[in-house]
């Protein structure tokens, strides 16, 4: 067929192509690889920060929408950061040890959600992996395999804990970083689990690329055994030989990373098939698991749903949930891929799956992305002919739907539609473009639904914590999200006054970091898009001479890219001087001046800007005025440190026009 050519004068009609295809599935040939299950990422960093602070019933429909089986997602992983206070994409997490002499299992909010996940799914499989490390860990160098022996123990006394405080089973551990692997470090992991009885606990490496660890594996007997998973990150669906060589099980142990939009949907559809049609993969893990956290960071709404509002409570089940849900509802880690997976012809991918007691599952995805290119709608009568045992055990099939139908914009997610009988050992589908089919012989899918969740609302122009909470549900403050240091609820015993609850930053040495935290702490909250604002905040410097905190607004950037941050800063310093700056680095000076401001004091810092010109208080009286602030010309507020210091802050308020 001639594709439809339009010109101003004429617009030909797009014709339909018909084709016919033909594919057999066959348990008798031999199986394939044994499936481990489709899973989500939180961490990696910070990612599902804002999710804890929503209130009920929204937070446990979210849970629901991920974890609940036959629901939703479904999911059969969750794969979590091992906190190492440190930037490791989108925020920090608290570490279990921030510094040698200490241990807290109950800091940040990824022990809550294994438990959420748990609750729901009692057979999920928990993973856990370091992104970064307390800087005692690499003493003073910013690589934390120096001392293998530090960082192993470190590592297997949060699975210790795990257990000891959470009742929580680690089943995995994965090893990472960004520059090469240690296999010395891998091997004395092995032997760190094993002598802390947990020989269960098995290991994934290098949570990086195939190469070179692959290829060590082969030399290394002792590495081999060691190393339970290869984990690659976003491996584009193909693997290397010599990962196949080791006869290990292949994951890709980090994937997706795309904007939830239909699109990207479509791309997690063609992921799932194709990482084990192409690549032998038998788990794909999500980064990440939910968008929770401030849109504009870093790969803002790159997770399978999208829940950054606790302040009103909205959320979206965007399309890679129920894409999800067409693998994983139907599918159970154990289960065993057939041997006869593959291309279809014209586009697209098909996999089949048997738990070896006569039950079938077969995805088909046809992601051509028509709505991308000047190409005709296509039909495929696609019949797959059943050999084996298969053939005699199966009468009819499930069939579960989904059309991305990106030209005309209405697209339908995991519609159950009418049974497919099978007429002598063999079914056949009309498959269109962009599209994915679950044929099964389960009955047990659904499509779980909750009433609408609120309206979409910014976040509100007036708020204040006074951060008075004498036993708080996690330890960091409300929609607070911490981009280099780690800000936590503190109780101030030493000051019987106002500020027995106070919020404290207690990183006190640069963390070991694949990413660039910045020289500076600093937590940023609010809306984005403000302009004109009051922030108001108590301080509390701890370092003498050196130390220094500021209040901040507008400012612009965070995640990753936190050193090179803008914005409006105002800082006090403990050698009684303050400064006014255009940014976090504090080079851009704009004002300073003395200050009179000592450690070890309560002062009170109020900073207001209107268009181009800011003004600060000192204690209510005018510290500076008339700085002119050319840009940046939105942000959000900030509270932070000059260094790796200790310091507290209470009273925080905002109050944007």
């Amino acid at each position: 067929s001639t594709p439809g050519v339009s010109s101003p004068h004429h617009e030909q009609l797009p014709i339909t192509i018909c084709v016919t295809d033909q594919y057999v599935l066959d348990d008798k040939v031999g199986l394939g690889r044994v499936f481990d299950g489709i899973g989500g990422l939180s961490g990696g960093g910070a990612t599902s920060r804002l999710l804890v602070n929503y209130a009920e019933p929204y937070r446990s429909q979210i849970l629901d929408y991920l974890f609940k089986p036959n629901f939703g997602a479904s999911l059969h992983i969750l794969k979590v950061e091992i906190g190492g206070d440190a930037q490791t994409t989108d925020g920090t997490e608290p570490s279990h040890m921030h510094y040698e002499n200490d241990e807290n299992f109950f800091r940040g909010y990824e022990w809550w959600l294994m438990k959420e996940a748990k609750k729901r799914n009692p057979n999920i499989t928990l993973i856990g992996l370091p992104w970064a490390f307390p800087g005692w860990v690499g003493h003073g160098k910013n690589w934390p395999y120096d001392y293998p022996d530090i960082t192993a123990t470190y590592v297997v006394s949060w699975i210790i804990g795990a257990k000891q405080y959470h009742d929580l089973d680690i089943n995995y551990v994965g090893i990472w970083n960004e520059r090469n692997f240690d296999s010395k470090y891998i091997k004395l992991l092995r032997y760190t689990l094993d002598k802390s009885g947990l020989e269960s606990v098995r290991i994934i490496a290098s949570d990086n690329l195939w190469e070179p660890i692959s290829l060590f594996m082969l030399l290394d007997q002792e590495l081999r055994r060691a190393v339970d998973v290869i984990g690659a990150h976003y491996p584009g669906t193909t693997t290397v030989l010599e990962a196949l060589k080791t006869q290990k099980k292949l994951w890709s142990s980090e994937d997706y990373s795309t904007f939830n939009n239909e699109v990207g949907g479509g791309c997690w559809a063609r992921i799932l098939n194709q990482n084990y049609v192409n690549g032998l993969m038998t788990a794909t893990i999500s980064w990440n698991l939910v968008a929770s956290y401030y849109g504009e960071l870093p790969f803002g709404r790159d997770g399978l749903m999208t829940a950054q509002e606790p302040w009103s409570g909205s959320y979206v089940v965007e399309s890679p949930i129920w894409i999800s849900a067409h693998t994983t509802q139907f599918t159970q880690p154990g289960w065993t891929y057939l041997q006869t997976v593959g291309h279809l012809a014209h586009g697209g991918s098909y996999v089949a799956l048997t738990n070896g007691k006569g039950d079938l599952t077969v995805v088909i995805e046809t992601m051509v992305c028509s709505a991308l290119f000047a190409i005709d709608p296509l039909i495929v009568v696609s019949t797959y002919v059943l050999l084996g045992d298969l053939r005699a055990s199966l009468a009819q099939l499930q069939v579960w739907r989904s059309r991305f139908n990106f030209k005309t914009q209405k697209p339908t997610f995991f519609e159950k539609l009418s049974p497919l009988k099978l007429s002598d050992g063999s079914f056949t589908l009309n498959l269109g473009e962009d599209e994915v089919y679950t044929l099964t012989s389960l009955t047990s899918g659904l499509k779980g639904s909750f009433p609408d969740p609120p309206p979409s609302a910014p976040f509100p122009t007036t708020y204040k914590d006074d951060f008075n909470v004498a036993n708080p549900p996690f330890t960091e403050a409300p929609d607070f999200a911490d981009q280099t240091g780690v800000f936590e609820y503190h109780i101030n015993l030493t000051d019987p006054g106002p500020h027995v609850f106070t919020l404290r930053q207690v990183v006190t040495q640069r963390p070991v970091t694949w990413a660039t935290d910045a020289d500076q702490t600093i937590s940023v909250i609010g809306n984005y898009k403000w302009e004109n604002l009051t922030v108001s905040c108590d301080v509390f410097m701890e370092t003498v001479k050196t130390g220094g905190v500021f209040i901040a607004a507008r400012v612009d950037k965070g995640g990753q890219s936190v050193r090179n941050a803008k914005g409006l800063f105002y800082w006090i310093f403990s050698d009684g001087s303050y400064k006014v700056t255009n940014d976090l680095a504090g080079q851009a000076v704009l004002a300073e001046g003395p200050s009179g401001t000592r450690a070890f004091g309560w002062h009170t810092l109020t900073l207001s800007i209107k268009g181009q010109y800011a003004t600060g208080l000192l204690n209510g009286y005018p510290l500076w005025k008339n700085a002119v602030v050319l840009g940046p010309k939105n942000g959000w507020a900030a509270i932070g440190t000059k260094s790796f210091e200790l310091a507290q802050f209470d009273n925080f308020a905002v109050k944007a026009e």
